[in-house]
């Protein structure tokens, strides 16, 4: 699972590079999560535009990043997929999670 990663001010943005966040890449992508988001700025934005299909065990992982970066730092989502957008809502994760449309959305909202 490739992650691309920037931080720009007091905000580390990831990307997610690949198209799929399953069962099949699931480990690797806590495992990039982990590693990139190791040191930081308190607020981490995971820019999901890329990503067009998500499962449970996909989910999982990102829960499992947020639980990582808690309690002193936050984790919102950006650029969900209506197919991913869908699967945040459907599973009530939307309550758990900040999530914007667009990654200017997240900058705009979050950054004072």
């Amino acid at each position: 699972m490739e992650l691309s990663s920037k931080t720009e001010g007091q905000v580390q943005i990831v990307a997610v590079l690949g198209t799929r966040i399953d069962a099949a890449v699931a480990i690797e992508f806590k495992d990039a999560m982990r590693a990139e988001t190791a040191n930081g700025p308190d607020l981490v934005i995971l820019d999901l535009s890329a990503v067009d299909f998500i499962d449970s065990s996909g989910l999982g992982a990102i829960v499992a990043a947020m639980k990582h970066l808690a309690p002193q730092r936050r984790l919102a989502l950006a650029g969900l997929t209506p197919t991913v957008d869908k699967v945040f809502k459907l599973t009530r994760m939307d309550s758990v999670f900040s999530l914007y449309p667009t990654l200017d959305d997240a900058r705009s909202a979050l950054v004072a």
